[in-house]
C-alpha cells in the first residue's frame, strides 16, 4: 500500500497516517526525518543533503527524490508507505512519478481530506482559549496568525496538486470535517479494506458510506 494524504493545515492528515500505519503495517515517512536520517547515515545522497542545509538552503527536488528513493528501498518500508510533507509542489510530484516509475512501483492511491478553513480557524481558536484556560503554554506556529499563513503557502504551492493527480485518475476525496473515526472508515472505504464505500466517479457520499466524498 502505497499513500499520498492530501490536505491543508490541520485537516487531520497525521491523526490519519498514524491509524493507517497501525492498522495496516506500513510505514509513515516524513521527509524531514528522512533527510536528517540520511544525513546522520553519511549516504552519499545524505551527505550532500547535509551540506546543502548547512548553508540554510533548500535541499533540491532530485535529492529529496533520491533520499525517498534509498528509504523505500528498506525492509520495514516493504509493505508500503504513506508519503508525509512530499510532494509539496507539481514538480516534486512529476519527479516522484518518475522515481517510483524506474522502480515499477505504484502510487495505489492519492486521498484528499477536504475540509472547510473557516471551520479549520475556529478549531484552532477553541484549542488555543482551552489550553489558555488550563494554563498551557500555546507554540508560536500554533496561531490563527500562523494558520492563515500556512494556509496561504498550502494554496499557492500544494493545492495544485489536487487537479495533478485527479487529471491522473488517481485522487480519491473524503469529508474530513466529519469524525476521526469516520474519516478512518472513509479511508479504508476508499482503499477497498472495508468500512466506507466509494461511490462512482462524481458521486457523493450517502447514507452508509460516511465521509467518503468521490472518485475524481
Amino acid at each position: 500500500m502505497r499513500l499520498i494524504l492530501l490536505g491543508p493545515p490541520g485537516a487531520g492528515k497525521g491523526t490519519q497516517a498514524k491509524n493507517l500505519v497501525e492498522k495496516h503495517g506500513i510505514v509513515q515517512l516524513s521527509t524531514g526525518d528522512m533527510l536528517r536520517a540520511a544525513a546522520a547515515a553519511g549516504t552519499p545522497v545524505g551527505l550532500r543533503a547535509k551540506e546543502i542545509m548547512a548553508r540554510g538552503e533548500l535541499v533540491p527536488d532530485d535529492v529529496v527524490v533520491a533520499i525517498v528513493a534509498d528509504r523505500i528501498a528498506q525492509p520495514d518500508a516493504k509493505n508500503g508507505f504513506i508519503l508525509d510533507g512530499f510532494p509539496r509542489t507539481v514538480p516534486q510530484a512529476e519527479a516522484l512519478d518518475r522515481m517510483l516509475h524506474e522502480k515499477k512501483l505504484d502510487l495505489d492511491a492519492v486521498i484528499e481530506l477536504k475540509v472547510e478553513e473557516g471551520i479549520l480557524l475556529k478549531r484552532i481558536e477553541k484549542r488555543i482559549n482551552e489550553m489558555a484556560a488550563r494554563g498551557e503554554p500555546v507554540r508560536v506556529d500554533d496561531t490563527p496568525e500562523a494558520l492563515h499563513k500556512r494556509l496561504e503557502a498550502y494554496r499557492a504551492q500544494t493545492a495544485p496538486l489536487i487537479a495533478f493527480y485527479a487529471g491522473k485518475g488517481a485522487l480519491q476525496t473524503v469529508d474530513g470535517m466529519v469524525g476521526v473515526a469516520d474519516v478512518a472508515r472513509a479511508i479504508d472505504g476508499v482503499l477497498g479494506l472495508g468500512g466506507g464505500q466509494a461511490p462512482p466517479a462524481g458521486g457523493r457520499a450517502s447514507e452508509g458510506r460516511p465521509g467518503v466524498i468521490a472518485k475524481t
